[in-house]
């Protein structure tokens, strides 16, 4: 089923889930020559890690991503980059009340109707956890567009509540 590859040109597939042993994501279409390191990445990372802020899960999680492929010698290769990144804090356990419960606010039930198989610890695939590897991913693609093409991207946070 489709749903965990987007991008064109760009592509990024995820996988792993939250409760998993680890999460990652494959990233194909970057081109040869850039330069890439695990701290180009991380530092993307550990401004979205968990456990940070009163507004975020209290899931205390490193973040720390390896880099398997598709990078040698510091420079992207052309080839499909493959990224990983351990879970550390999961705690299925919690989640033994929610067998047969499905949350409300939650993607349980649309991941039941749409994969027939459901993970209940803690959303499994629709877990915000999920977008630890998109940032990975976006760290890359965001590195390419400021070198190739000056492209700079920025974000932030204007207000939080009424």
């Amino acid at each position: 089923m489709a749903g965990n590859s987007f991008g064109q040109i760009f592509t990024v597939t995820s996988f792993g889930e939250s409760h998993g042993p680890a999460i990652g994501c494959v990233v194909d279409g970057c081109p040869p020559g850039l330069a890439l390191s695990v701290d180009d990445i991380q530092q993307d990372l550990d401004r979205r890690k968990p456990g940070t802020s009163r507004h975020v899960t209290q899931r205390q999680e490193s973040d720390t991503v390896e880099i398997l492929s598709g990078v040698f010698e510091g420079k992207t290769t052309g080839t499909p980059i493959a990224l990983l990144i351990r879970n550390e804090d999961a705690r299925s356990r919690d989640y033994g009340n929610l067998i047969d419960t499905f949350r409300p606010g939650h993607a349980d039930y649309t991941y039941w109707q749409k994969y027939g198989i459901r993970d209940y610890r803690g959303g499994g695939r629709a877990s915000a956890r999920e977008t630890a590897v998109r940032v990975a991913a976006a760290a890359i693609a965001r590195k390419w567009l400021n070198e190739k093409y000056g492209v700079l991207i920025r974000g932030y946070l204007s207000q939080l509540g009424p």
